[in-house]
């Protein structure tokens, strides 16, 4: 017997949508930009800020249609509806942040090898530009970035392309007054151990999610044990645990009772069981199965 017992708040997505617009629109123009003025100058830097910006551009629209996909709703043949899409959405760009990472560290590399004279003037008015531009689309996102995944991915690709943009600002300027071009390479791979560092935790979470493994915030024995002093229950055990999104956590269990109750008073028995573990532990959906006398696997977790 199963029941469903939601504390899940409306997000706006309307708001979020068109930010994610706005951003992926100001995201070509400085990519188109940044190409260009590293191919006059020459900067393996500057063209690896629009490389990174590139990956920018492919991220937030997937974040955009993440979003889009997430408003519809639940079908007879879509249960859940498009609820995984933006924790799908920060999988993929989190996966790209490192891929990108990868290869400016290859370039890098490269380019201490055989290095070449770089014209700095253009590289410190386009990363003057990507200033600007990345940081007016950080200051778009930065609102929804918290409690959500999917805008978080969006959010620490244009944080960190803004950081990438001032680091190229620095390099340019040591370019131009120093002479020191060994730099440009040298912030290449800064920036790329920097976007490996911020891409790594957030591959870790999504990844956690879409293998639906508990969440490291929540102890099943604990839940088992506080649910087991509720008097009329003997057993809590076949217990899974695990999140649909952001906004859901999940859990289903078996519940062996010490008498043959009747079904009224299991229901009260589950109101108080939602209240608890919502309360404590933030999950809000519960499907609970009661046994009365049933010879199954009472261990806590069961391999089905």
């Amino acid at each position: 017997m199963g029941h469903n017992h939601s504390h899940s708040s409306h997000t706006h997505t309307d708001l979020k949508g068109r930010n994610l617009f706005i951003s992926i629109l100001l995201n070509i123009i400085i990519t188109l930009a940044q190409v260009v003025g590293g191919i006059i100058s020459g900067s393996l830097s500057l063209l690896s800020d629009a490389l990174h910006n590139f990956s920018d551009v492919l991220s937030l629209i997937i974040s955009y249609i993440a979003t889009l996909l997430s408003k519809k709703k639940a079908t007879s043949n879509k249960t859940f509806g498009y609820k995984r899409a933006e924790i799908i959405a920060a999988f993929v760009n989190s996966s790209t942040l490192i891929i990108v990472a990868v290869i400016l560290i290859f370039e890098a590399i490269q380019r201490f090898i055989n290095p070449i004279p770089i014209k700095s003037g253009i590289v410190i008015w386009m990363a003057l530009l990507g200033i600007l531009v990345n940081g007016f689309s950080v200051l778009l996102l930065r609102k929804g970035a918290h409690g959500n995944m999917n805008m978080r991915s969006a959010y620490l690709h244009l944080f960190t392309d803004m950081m990438a943009s001032v680091a190229v600002l620095i390099g340019g300027l040591f370019m131009k007054y120093f002479s020191l071009f060994w730099v440009d390479p040298l912030l290449t791979i800064l920036i790329a151990f920097y976007l490996i560092y911020m891409g790594a935790a957030l591959l870790k979470n999504s990844t956690r999610v879409l293998m639906l493994f508990t969440p490291n915030t929540i102890e099943i024995k604990e839940i088992v044990n506080i649910l087991c002093k509720i008097g009329a229950i003997k057993n809590v055990h076949h217990v899974h645990i695990w999140q649909l999104n952001e906004q859901e956590i999940h859990l289903e269990a078996h519940i062996d009772f010490k008498e043959d109750i009747k079904l009224s008073e299991f229901d009260q028995i589950l109101v108080e069981i939602e209240e608890v573990v919502y309360h404590k532990f933030g999950i809000n959906h519960v499907n609970i199965q009661p046994e009365f006398g049933k010879c199954d696997n009472k261990k806590i977790i069961v391999q089905d």
